[in-house]
């Protein structure tokens, strides 16, 4: 993760509470959007579509696999800001 990302973890956090509908008690770095906390491939979608708009970065199509967790967010966010 880079300071960027690790500057606005807890704003990334909410952004995926929030797409994900979970609060964010429910939602530990390794917890699995899937198989934890319930979503499905639209949500992941949605929740890529909202975190390339909040954050203002484009993120690679490769990248879409890493985010099954919020570890893997924060990955493909510190990729698209390194850019």
């Amino acid at each position: 993760m880079n300071a960027a990302v690790a500057e606005r973890a807890d704003e990334i956090k909410a952004v995926v509470c929030r797409v994900l509908e979970v609060e964010a008690h429910e939602v530990g770095p390794a917890d699995h959007f899937v198989d934890d906390l319930g979503a499905d491939s639209m949500k992941l979608i949605e929740l890529l579509a909202n975190l390339e708009i909040e954050f203002d970065v484009e993120v690679d199509p490769a990248e879409f696999e890493k985010l099954v967790n919020l570890d893997g967010v924060y990955d493909v966010l510190s990729a698209a800001l390194d850019t």
